[in-house]
Formats: structure tokens, C-alpha cells, sequence
């Protein structure tokens, strides 16, 4: 849309410029009419009821606004029919400069529109006389007299018109005075219906004198229904302006432009001369003080009003009107006038019951124009729908700031880092690198366990103060990670890079404070630059993510990424392809260990272990593709995968004669799965196991994380009749206490602590507390790492049950473990219903 022309404001005073050659064209019209036509005054009767008809027309006035004048059409159209049929043109003239003398006089306008609109309407109305006289003034009540009161009451119009809009071009620039020229149609038209009604009433009174008594009823009864009518057309427009307002608010708080749109909206729903807002200080935001003028096309920082009427209303927190047309108050209108304003209306904005500003217009447009009460009413409205879109507005400011930053630290956090960097690798300069700079705060875990997480928060934003105030100003500081802070600015290169990231450190490290404890902190730093070890955001972080877990193993050091620390990474990432095609090709294996009874060495089961042999990589470890399968939502294949082994076996072992139970590993994730307990159902009527004959294992860690999420699922395995296991006992955090809430039948302990009871006597005693309390609470419990005669005797000794361990056999692949049952197993028959017992234990 073009922009609007600029404004032209001249001096009120130019209008007699106009005022002057419009009193001329009436008094040379007048004189014409003293001479040319019937001599005044005519019948005084009629003359004098309608100048009371005119002067009672004149009241009713239809204002439009147009900047800072208001344009006043007066419907006199109807008695100046009447007027100029039975009266004399020069006491017609006479006549409507007299009611318009009472009409300003009324309305108290200045001396300048007084002139103006009286020489108006001698003009229009002596010219309208000439025009009579010209075409040899009326003749009965037919036709011809018809088109002749037409003809004169439509120049008295389009005069009026043509007077008005020099007026306002004069003033405010010709195109404003064509705009009123273009929407003339609608005024020129109610003319016409004006003219109509006029001939009408003529009609009727050349009839009969006695029509006049129904004309009055009439004529009470139209202004009872135009008084309603206007009324209702009044709320209609505010309700329309009031609609289009809220749009407005809704739209500009969106764009973040909402002070631009409403000030500007509401000093033209209020025909104000200025519209104000004040917000006070609150938090991060400033004071702002807005105002919005008539013909200004930007916003001011000043207001018309003195201060202490704002804070007034502020601490009161109740509207202040003052002016004529509103309830009296003395000292405010004084202090008004000493500052040259007429009225004024101050509302408090609310957000809930605080007050967060005001919002203020001043001064009614039109010298005789002014605030009522039905204006408070009303803008007490707009204030109210302000308040909410402010709000609103800092709302979604603050959750764009706060989208952006970091809640503990008030840094940019990862987001705004991120955007940031993107933005920083497009510009390349000439000898210049962009630098990241990744610290990880040391121990931070220890001291959330220690102390609570206060002292940690209180750790990380000390941090991340002594990183603000110790990095360069052209620095980007922010908080990507838990513990992690970077700094991100363009240096000469990677040595100065270091260089920087050295001295941070130094300057970081530094003891706080915590309730009379002293904390050290340290930090690892990994650093990356562009472009030579990346090109993009993403894989900047990523490989600075890389360094900084180097430099954690390095004892708190300064590391630069290099390729070599992504070898491990990337294998992972290309394990996810060669992980599928294995699964979907059976290339995976699964091996079995052997579980027997200490006491007696009788096997009684077996446990489940996946294996894989790439062609191309070679071996690859369990922790390796277990992980992978995890982050790639392979798991459940990788699961169901041992699963249908493990069954499988345990049914072709009890076909042969030889039932042994097997056991699988689990992943902690396959415990938040609703639909794995399900499975297992399906797949032990599929195989025709008995569910005791399967024992599932899951680590420490995954069945005692602090919560009570994996104890549902479990608790529907367990009622399958699924044995449970809590694998690498002693590992983690948990005690055995916290076993006693969990529906699981045994404990296995880690196997370095077995390992280490011939020699280590904390390891002895550790083993044999976790085999008496879980005895205890009628836990069976497995010692995994058996490898040495010496540990099975002590064991043995302190009444552990079952063993697994390189001492029985490593993990084997069924054929191997086949052959092994058959060196293993002594000769003689098993007898029925026992479990078979090993001859020899290599």
C-alpha cells in the first residue's frame, strides 16, 4: 500500500482567507436580492416559526472528523424549503445567518469558525435566493416549484460543500479536501431525502393549516426514533472501532509492533488529539512513554500532560477525567489549562489487581468537541483490551527470551548458539577463524550428590559469571549442556584459540562458597575453529563436543579436536547399517555360559549372549552394537533375536532330556515397552516353555534408577511366572533394601568383586554381606567371574548357590557348548526329574 501524503498543518487563523471572499458573495447576493426580488420581511409569523424550525435543525449536527477540524453538517434543508416557498429570499438569508449565529453561539466555538460558518451560510443561502430569483421564484405547490426548490436548496449544498472543503485543503493540504470532495455523494444524497421531505410537509400545509398538528407528531415522533437510531449507530461504530482495535492489537503484538498500531487506532476511536501510554520499569523492560498526535505519522517520547497526573492514577489506581463535559475538578482543570489542554481521560491499565501503567487521551478534536462520560465508559474499554495485549506481548516476549537463554544462567543456551554460529560461518574474513570454546565444569555430579543441586546451581552460575566477565567483548558466552558452557568468537587461528582457552581456565578456576564449604572448580576445554574443522553449526558442536570428552580423560586439560577423536564416534554411527543387515541376515550369533551349582557343581542353566562377527570390522563388542541398537530403535529386534534362541534351545535341551533354564539380558529401555511382556507370553507358547525356565536379567542401573517406572512392568513379567535377576549387583548406588520393593527372584554380583575376594578382603566382605541378606530376604544369588578354585571354595563357604565363570567354560556357541555337555556330564544316567552333573571343571 503507497504511503499516505504528508501532512500540512497550517495556521486556524488562514481560514479568513476563505472566510473574507465568502462574506463578499453574500453581501453582493443580499444586495442583488434587496433589489431584484420581493421585499422583506414577508409574513413575521411564519418567519419566526421557522427560524425556531432552523435554529432546532441546527442542533442536530452529523461531525466528521477529519484531522484536527471537525466538519459539521447542519440539517437545515427541510425548513429552508419551507422557507424559501413562503418567505421572501433576503429574509431567508437573514433568517439562517441568525440561527447559525445561535448555533455557534450554542456550541461556544471561536471567533474563527464562527466567521467562517456564518459567511458559509450567507453565501449558500443568498446565492440559493439568486438562483430563486433567476428562475422567477415559485408558483403553486406543482412541479415547477418542485425542481425550482431543488435547484435552489442543492447550490445552497454543493456551496456549502465547495466552502468546506477549501477550508480543509487550505489546512491540512488538498488532498485531504479532495477526500472529503470524494465522499460527498452520501451527504449530497440525505440532501436530496431532506428536500423530499420538505415538499412533503409543503405539500401537506398548502392542503390544510391543520396538517401541522400531525406534522408535530411527526416530528416528535422522528426525534424519539433518530435520537434511539443514533444511539444504537453510535455503539455500532464503537463496537466496529472496537473490533478493529483488538485485530489490530492481536496482529502488532504478533509482529512485536504493538505500541505503533494501537496509539495511533485509539486517538482515532476517541477523536482525541493525543493518545498516551506509560509503562513504569518492571523487571527487565524500561520505562516507556509513548504518545501518538494527530498529523504526526510516528510516535513521540513526550506527552502532553503533566507527570504527576500518571502517577496519580497510578497509585489510585482509578480513572481521572477531567474537562467540560466531564465531573468537575478544580484543581486538575487548572493545571490543565496552565498547560494549554482542554480535557483529558486517564485510565490505570491492570494485570490482575497491579497496575502496570496508563493510557491517556487528551484533548476532543473541533474547538467545541468534548470528552462526555459515555467516553469513559468507553475507554475505560480500550484499556482494559491494552492491558491483556501488553501482557500478552511481554508474554510472548519473554518466552521468545526465554526460548533463547538459559533459565539458571540467563545465558544464551543452545538454540540462540546455534543460530548464532550459522550465522557467524557465513562471513569469511581473511585471516580469521571462528573460534569455539567448549568448557565442562569437573565434579559437578559429586557435588549434586554431596550437596544437593543448590550448591550445583550455585557452582554453574559462578561459571558462568566468571566466563561474562573474564572472555572478550566480541565474545558469545552461552550454556549448551548441563555443565557445559562456550564461548564462541573470530580469532587469528587455532594457537590463539588455545592460547584463550588456557587462560579462561585459569581465570575460572577459582573456589565457591557453600555454606561455609569450599568448592574448587575446574574445568575441561575442548576447542574448535572454523573452517577447518567444520562447516556448519552442527558439526562444530559435535566435534567441540568430541574435544571436550578428551580433555575430561586428560586430567582437566586444553584439547583441539582432531579427526583421530571421531574414529570411535563414527564407527558407532556406521555400526546402525551393518547392525540391520546383520539382524536381517542372521549374521548374529548367540553363545552360552554356563550357571552351576557351587555345592554340588550340577549345571542348572545357561545365559544368553549375543555375539557378532562383521565381515568386514571383524569382532565387534557387545557394549558397541547394544548401544547402537539402542539409539537407532533396533533393540526390540536385538532382544526378540536372543529371545527366540535362548527358547528355542531350552526346548530342544528338555526334548533331549536335559531341561536347563536360560537366561537373557535386558535393556533398561525395554522396560518403559508396554508390549514386551506380551511378547514373552507369545513366544513361550510358541516354544513351549515353562516360564520358570527363563530368567531375564537387567542391570543395576536400569531396575533401581531412582524411580518407579520399570516396577510395573516388571511386576507383569513376574506374574507371567518369568524369573527376574538384577545383573552386576553392587555397581550402582542402590542397596539392597531398596530389592525388597522389587519383584525379583535373584541377585547376581558383579564380577569384580568376586574376582577379587582371594586377595582384597573389602571385596570378601562386601560378597558375603550381599549373599547373607539376600539369602535373607529369599533371594537366590549368582557369582559371576568365578575363575579360580580358591574363590569357589570361599564361596563355597560363605553358602552361595550358583556360579558362573571361565573356571566352568567361557561363553560357547551351541555346537562348542554341546560338545562340552558331553565332556562335561559324568556317564552315568541322569536320573529323572535331576539336573545333569559335571565330571570335570577344567
Amino acid at each position: 500500500m503507497p504511503d499516505s501524503p504528508p501532512s500540512v498543518r497550517r495556521p486556524v487563523e488562514q481560514v479568513w482567507l476563505i472566510t473574507a471572499p465568502l462574506a463578499m458573495v453574500a453581501v453582493l447576493c443580499s444586495t442583488f436580492l434587496l433589489l431584484a426580488a420581493e421585499s422583506p420581511p414577508g409574513n413575521l409569523a411564519i418567519a419566526a416559526v421557522l427560524f425556531v424550525m432552523m435554529v432546532v435543525a441546527g442542533t442536530v449536527v452529523l461531525q466528521i472528523v477529519v484531522r484536527r477540524q471537525a466538519l459539521e453538517v447542519i440539517a437545515t434543508e427541510i425548513p429552508l424549503v419551507l422557507a424559501f416557498y413562503y418567505l421572501p429570499p433576503l429574509t431567508v438569508v437573514a433568517l439562517m445567518v441568525l440561527s447559525a449565529l445561535v448555533a455557534q453561539h450554542w456550541r461556544r466555538l471561536g471567533a474563527v469558525k464562527v466567521g467562517f460558518n456564518v459567511a458559509r451560510t450567507g453565501a449558500a443561502a443568498s446565492l440559493g435566493g439568486v438562483v430563486l430569483v433567476g428562475l422567477s421564484g415559485v408558483d403553486g405547490a406543482g412541479p415547477r416549484t418542485w425542481a425550482v426548490l431543488f435547484a435552489v436548496v442543492t447550490v445552497n449544498s454543493v456551496v456549502s460543500l465547495i466552502a468546506i472543503s477549501g477550508v480543509v485543503s487550505l489546512l491540512h493540504g488538498w488532498q485531504t479536501g479532495w477526500e472529503l470532495v470524494r465522499r460527498s455523494p452520501v451527504p449530497l444524497m440525505v440532501n436530496f431525502i431532506n428536500v423530499v421531505i420538505g415538499l412533503i410537509l409543503l405539500l401537506a400545509l398548502e392542503s390544510t393549516w391543520w396538517s401541522m398538528l400531525l406534522i408535530a407528531v411527526l416530528a416528535v415522533a422522528m426525534v424519539v426514533i433518530y435520537r434511539s437510531y443514533a444511539q444504537f449507530l453510535r455503539q455500532h461504530r464503537t463496537l466496529s472501532s472496537m473490533y478493529e482495535l483488538t485485530q489490530a492489537m492481536t496482529e502488532g503484538g504478533r509482529e512485536g509492533g504493538l505500541a505503533d498500531v494501537l496509539l495511533g487506532r485509539i486517538r482515532a476511536l476517541m477523536q482525541a488529539e493525543y493518545a498516551t501510554l506509560w509503562l513504569p520499569a518492571r523487571g527487565r523492560y524500561p520505562e516507556l512513554l509513548l504518545s501518538a498526535r494527530v498529523d504526526d505519522r510516528g510516535l513521540l517520547d513526550v506527552a502532553p500532560t503533566p507527570a504527576d497526573l500518571r502517577e496519580q492514577v497510578r497509585e489510585s489506581g482509578e480513572t481521572l477525567a477531567a474537562g467540560r463535559g466531564l465531573p468537575k475538578s478544580p484543581d486538575i482543570s487548572r493545571d490543565l489549562a496552565g498547560h494549554g489542554l482542554k480535557d483529558v481521560i486517564v485510565v490505570p491499565l491492570r494485570s490482575g489487581q497491579a497496575v502496570i501503567g496508563t493510557l491517556e487521551v487528551v484533548n476532543r478534536l473541533s474547538a467545541g468537541g468534548h470528552f462526555t462520560p459515555d467516553d469513559i465508559q468507553v475507554f475505560e474499554t480500550v484499556a482494559a483490551h491494552t492491558a491483556v495485549a501488553l501482557e500478552n506481548s511481554r508474554l510472548v516476549d519473554r518466552l521468545r527470551h526465554d526460548a533463547d537463554h538459559d533459565t539458571l544462567t540467563k545465558l544464551p543456551n543452545r538454540r540462540q548458539i546455534t543460530a548464532a554460529l550459522d550465522e557467524a560461518v557465513k562471513i569469511r574474513a581473511p585471516g580469521e577463524v571462528v573460534a569455539l570454546l567448549l568448557f565442562d565444569v569437573d565434579r559437578l555430579r559429586e557435588v549434586n550428590e554431596s550437596l544437593g543441586h543448590a550448591a550445583g546451581d550455585k557452582v554453574l552460575v559462578e561459571v558462568a559469571e566468571r566466563l561474562r566477565s573474564c572472555a572478550p567483548s566480541s565474545a558469545l558466552v552461552g550454556r549448551v549442556g548441563g555443565d557445559e558452557f562456550l564461548v564462541t568468537l573470530r580469532l587469528e587461528g587455532a594457537t590463539e584459540a588455545l592460547d584463550l582457552a588456557a587462560g579462561l581456565r585459569e581465570q575460572i578456576r577459582a573456589v565457591v562458597t557453600f555454606d561455609g564449604l569450599t568448592l574448587d572448580v575446574d574445568t575441561a576445554v575442548g576447542v574448535a575453529v572454523h573452517p577447518d574443522h567444520g562447516s556448519g553449526a552442527a558439526v562444530l558442536l559435535q566435534r567441540v563436543d568430541l574435544a571436550v570428552t578428551a580433555a575430561k580423560s586428560a586430567s582437566g586439560s586444553v584439547r583441539l579436536f582432531n579427526p583421530a577423536l571421531e574414529s570411535r564416534s563414527l564407527r558407532r554411527l556406521g555400526l546402525a547399517g551393518d547392525l540391520r543387515r546383520a539382524l536381517d541376515n542372521g549374521e548374529l550369533e548367540v553363545y552360552f555360559q554356563p550357571k552351576v551349582t557351587l555345592r554340588d557343581r550340577r549345571l542348572v542353566g545357561v545365559e544368553c549372549l549375543a555375539r557378532w562377527e562383521d565381515r568386514a570390522l571383524g569382532p565387534v563388542a557387545p557394549e558397541d552394537f547394544v548401544a547402537v541398537a539402542e539409539h537407532t530403535g533396533q533393540l526390540g529386534r536385538l532382544t526378540e533375536f536372543v529371545l527366540r534362541e535362548g527358547l528355542r534351545r531350552s526346548r530342544d535341551w528338555a526334548h533331549g532330556g536335559h531341561p536347563l533354564s536360560v537366561a537373557v539380558n535386558l535393556s533398561p529401555r525395554t522396560l518403559t515397552d508396554q508390549h514386551f511382556p506380551a511378547q514373552v507370553r507369545e513366544l513361550l507358547e510358541e516354544y513351549g516353555v515353562p516360564p520358570q525356565r527363563l530368567t531375564l536379567e537387567i542391570r543395576e542401573s536400569g531396575v533401581l534408577d531412582g524411580t518407579d517406572r520399570p516396577i510395573p512392568i516388571l511386576c507383569r513379567l513376574r506374574d507371567l511366572g518369568v524369573r527376574l535377576s538384577v545383573d552386576d549387583f553392587g555397581t550402582g548406588d542402590s542397596s539392597l533394601a531398596h530389592l525388597r520393593r522389587l519383584p525379583v527372584h535373584e541377585v547376581k554380583v558383579d564380577h569384580r568383586f568376586v574376582q577379587g575376594m582371594a586377595t582384597d578382603p573389602g571385596d570378601l566382605a562386601i560378597v558375603n554381606a550381599v549373599v547373607t541378606l539376600s539369602q535373607q530376604f529369599g533371594l537366590a544369588v549368582v557369582a559371576e567371574g568365578v575363575e579360580s578354585e580358591l574363590t569357589l571354595e570361599l564361596l563355597q563357604d560363605i553358602g552361595c548357590e550358583i556360579g558362573q565363570g571361565f573356571l566352568f567354560s567361557r561363553p560357547l556357541p551351541y555346537e562348542r557348548l554341546e560338545a562340552w555337555f558331553g565332556a562335561q556330564v559324568e556317564p552315568e544316567a541322569v536320573p529323572a526329574g535331576e539336573l545333569p552333573r559335571l565330571r570335570v571343571v577344567p
